[in-house]
């Protein structure tokens, strides 16, 4: 019986880890998002977790570009914030360290007058 030693391993193979939404942030956005979905306003989400940001997509029909994208930065978390709220044009509607005030520009959507 031979005895081999696995190849010498190279941290260059390894791939780069993936920001993503950690379980806690993702049950603030879900629930901002189901209570959304009950009002009607939004339909579909997408989330997608890359090498330097996570986003969560949001759609009104899911063949549509994003209604909204709130994005998750690391790298600004010492600069302007690592949350941000883009809307569909590009525009970046809030940005901060906290995701619950970040998201509060979308939950005045919810607010409506009754009459």
């Amino acid at each position: 019986m031979t005895l081999q030693t696995p190849p010498p391993s190279n941290l260059r193979e390894m791939p780069s880890p993936q920001v993503a939404f950690h379980r806690t942030e993702l049950s603030v956005i879900l629930s901002l998002y189901g209570r959304m979905v009950a009002a009607g306003e939004w339909r579909d989400y997408g989330i997608s977790c890359l090498r330097d940001v996570a986003v969560f997509s949001v759609f009104r029909r899911t063949a549509e570009n994003p209604m909204y994208r709130i994005e998750k930065r690391p790298k600004l978390r010492g600069k302007q914030g690592m949350y941000a709220v883009i809307g569909m044009d590009g525009q970046v509607l809030r940005r901060g360290q906290d995701l619950k005030t970040v998201l509060r520009v979308l939950e005045r959507k919810l607010i409506r007058a009754v009459e």
